[in-house]
């Protein structure tokens, strides 16, 4: 039995035909259409289509905020044509195989849960460091999804615990991504906005330029402060971190020395974050979504 499991991102949809553990037997992508539901249903009819004598279903993972129970994308996140859709209905309508959808973060999660660095935790988080933060949270040996499918949002987690009316908001999602990272050396090293990306960011920081290192170092203080945080909502047995820059050793190597000095310098008695490294990198969406939908229409694969 195998299953096309498709990855909607803002630029590209990655798609993958896998089998029940997740082993992926073939795999590609497609550019994401940006005008109109019609054109990305296209897309998504081509792929059905060239698969559909060999899969037993379609799963998603998707941007937004979605209704995973009832098939709907409630905000589509940067396709807004995903707005408020039926997307489950829409897409068997012209895919007539079970369908099933989940939000990309909530995917990560479940894969980690399943077969990466949650497997056999009862309770975890996990964090991406992409252009924003994202996020799930592992409850009870289960996915929380929240009261309105929103839950683990840690891109709009407030982050200025003294701000005044009037003044700018700080979030994590524009201060705790790798882009707040970028911001922060382009401003050291007196560069122009959007001028670097996070691997450059790590090629100096790995060769030793003190002034990208010195934002690092606050960079992961921020990081630290706001995984002791999580400990404290969630009392995690793992956070997982993910994203493209969570492949530096030495992102970690500075997650660690900030949870040091944290440890020593708060006056009260915490449990220490355990942080680790995400087991699933560009998969783990793919992998997630596969998850869901066995939990959806089957009994799931230990």
């Amino acid at each position: 039995m195998k299953y096309l499991v498709i990855d909607v991102g803002g630029s590209a949809i990655k798609y993958a035909l896998m089998d029940k553990q997740a082993v992926i037997q073939e795999s590609g992508q497609v550019t994401t259409p940006s005008d109109n539901f019609d054109s990305f249903r296209a897309e998504i009819v081509g792929l059905y289509q060239h698969y559909r004598d060999q899969i037993a279903g379609i799963a998603f993972s998707m941007p937004g905020v979605i209704d995973s129970e009832q098939g709907r994308s409630i905000t589509g996140g940067s396709l807004a044509y995903n707005d408020n859709r039926d997307f489950v209905a829409d897409i068997k309508a012209v895919c007539p195989v079970p369908v099933t959808i989940e939000n990309d973060a909530k995917c990560a999660v479940l894969a980690e849960a399943w077969k990466g660095s949650l497997a056999g935790c009862n309770n975890g988080v996990v964090v991406v460091l992409g252009t924003g933060v994202g996020g799930g949270i592992f409850l009870n040996g289960q996915l929380y999804k929240g009261s309105h499918f929103a839950s683990g949002e840690l891109s709009f987690l407030l982050t200025d615990s003294w701000h005044c009316k009037g003044d700018p908001y700080h979030y994590w999602g524009h201060d705790g991504g790798v882009r707040g990272l970028c911001r922060a050396v382009e401003h050291i090293k007196r560069l122009p906005p959007k001028s670097i990306n996070g691997k450059q960011v790590f090629e100096w920081a790995n060769e030793g330029d003190s002034e990208v290192c010195e934002a690092l170092d606050a960079y992961t203080y921020r990081l630290a402060m706001q995984f002791f945080n999580l400990q404290s909502l969630f009392d995690p047995d793992v956070i997982a971190v993910g994203g493209g820059i969570s492949a530096q050793p030495l992102l970690f190597q500075y997650i660690e020395q900030n949870m040091a000095y944290l440890e020593e310098h708060l006056p009260m008695h915490l449990t220490i974050p355990k942080v680790v490294r995400c087991h699933f990198m560009n998969e783990a969406n793919l992998v997630g979504a596969l998850q869901h939908h066995l939990q959806m229409t089957e009994t799931p694969v230990p």
